[in-house]
């Protein structure tokens, strides 16, 4: 565990399961990349009775090969082990070899579970057979199943409604880094970025740590985005069409949602998003829609005070958004593209949007800087009515104290100036907030700058709440 940076809770969940005194069956899953085998290796590496990780896109006979070969491994030689003619034998071995195993419990991993499911071969109903006729039978028994498949993972293995229904005795689904984390991560690598810069790879690349790890803690933020991005050996120039094909089915259907929403930041209902990505308006799309928000790339949201049939949908994937706005049409030539855009309007537009993306995700550190971490609340948007279709608030707190917080995030390199006509925006927005909620509650309104205000009349008379990016990394 020497290497491990952040992630202590979930690491300590997982020390604490191989403690238990009942058979556990765990199931970890996350965005791909988010570090999840990552995690298991190194807390439990050497605990493992059995590991096997599945490969993406091969046939039964070869996962069925390659379990065979994972089977001897784990059994010292000492067996002498039939070839595999199905997961019904395979799984049956791995049970009398953890039967002869003298480790006090016994760590089975099986990595990239929905790769296995391949069609028709059997691969859940032996998943099943195992478990209730063998492993949950036993008190030293910890299955940990993994894959980045979170629609997969959450409907065959967690809301399964056959054989394996209610077997699950913990999930975990492991988030990207915060941006504490994030600072502590390259803190770690002897990184000396500062926080701006800390939060400008965060819109890029999101709290993912495979995508940080490519970091070179010599350069700039900036020079670490160009170089990864742009450069014809940039790792993350083609990660995106890899990224999607390897966690979905007729994955194309995925990126057409993707790929719409990254047109509309604030979002798209359901019927434009079906008509902008040319889908059906059935089940079908219906649990797309879902797969990509049990995945974190997008999330669906209600307006406040509206009900959930007037949800929208938007893009919450740092990377992905990255990818559609600027590596996608980059011609390659031009190598330096992001040091030469860096302050073209097309970037100021898109740091607006991602510092707000930034700020959305870091909503504990928010209320942790509020001072209300301990009252109940809930976050939403606000989109006002069509009479008022321009009044557009990004993130609406309604406490439990009779205060709800209107927050507004900016992102500059200075501190940020409220001129008289954002002023009365402010004014304007607030105004029509009140008139279509009705509500009663008291209105704090809160800027989330990056550096804080300048100190103004505007300032001084309209804002009862002043965070700056440093409160994000709490």
């Amino acid at each position: 565990m020497s290497n491990l940076t952040g992630r202590e809770k979930e690491a300590a969940f997982l020390k604490k399961l191989t403690q238990s005194t009942k058979a556990e069956f765990a199931v970890m899953y996350g965005r791909r990349r988010v570090g999840k085998t990552y995690l298991i290796r190194q807390v439990l590496g050497s605990s493992f009775t059995f590991y096997y990780t599945g490969v993406y896109n091969v046939k039964q006979a070869q996962h069925l090969a390659n379990f065979h070969a994972s089977l001897i491994k784990y059994s010292n030689g000492i067996d002498n082990i039939a070839p595999l003619n199905n997961w019904f034998e395979a799984f049956d071995a791995l049970a009398k070899i953890a039967e002869k195993s003298s480790d006090e419990k016994k760590v089975i991993f099986i990595d990239e579970l929905p790769w296995l499911d391949t069609p028709t071969s059997g691969f859940v109903p032996a998943l099943e057979y195992f478990w209730n006729s063998w492993a949950s039978n036993r008190s030293d028994v910890l299955l940990i199943a993994c894959g980045s498949a979170a629609s997969w993972m959450i409907n065959k293995l967690i809301n399964n409604k056959g054989g394996l229904h209610n077997r699950v005795t913990q999930r975990i689904k492991l988030e990207p880094f915060t941006l504490n984390e994030c600072e502590a991560f390259f803190k770690e690598r002897k990184g000396v970025f500062d926080r701006y810069q800390l939060v400008q790879l965060y819109m890029a690349f999101g709290g993912i740590p495979f995508y940080l790890d490519q970091v070179d803690v010599s350069l700039s933020a900036a020079q670490n985005i160009n170089n990864l991005c742009f450069t014809k050996t940039g790792l993350l120039q083609n990660e995106f069409n890899n990224l999607y094909a390897s966690l979905f089915k007729k994955s194309e259907k995925h990126v057409a949602v993707i790929e719409a929403l990254a047109t509309k930041l604030k979002g798209l209902s359901r019927d434009e998003l079906i008509t902008k990505s040319k889908l059906a308006n059935s089940g079908n799309t219906t649990n797309l829609l879902k797969e990509l928000e049990e995945s974190d790339f997008i999330r669906k949201y209600s307006s406040f005070g509206k009900t959930q049939r007037n949800v929208l949908y938007q893009l919450t994937d740092f990377y992905s958004l990255f990818y559609l706005r600027f590596i996608k049409s980059n011609n390659v030539m031009n190598e330096n593209f992001w040091l030469t855009s860096i302050d073209s309007p097309g970037v100021r537009a898109w740091s607006g949007y991602a510092y707000e993306q930034v700020c959305l995700w870091h909503l504990p550190a928010i209320k942790k800087a509020l001072g209300i971490s301990g009252i109940q609340t809930k976050a939403s948007a606000f989109a006002a009515s069509d009479s008022n279709k321009n009044t557009q608030i990004d993130l609406v707190i309604d406490r439990r104290d009779h205060v709800i917080n209107i927050c507004e995030m900016k992102f500059s390199l200075d501190k940020f100036s409220i001129t008289k006509k954002y002023a009365d925006e402010i004014k304007n927005k607030i105004t029509v907030f009140k008139a279509e909620t009705k509500t009663n509650k008291a209105i704090y309104f809160t800027m989330i700058t990056s550096f804080g205000l300048e100190k103004n009349s505007y300032a001084t008379s309209l804002v009862q709440n002043e965070l700056t990016m440093d409160d994000l990394f709490g």
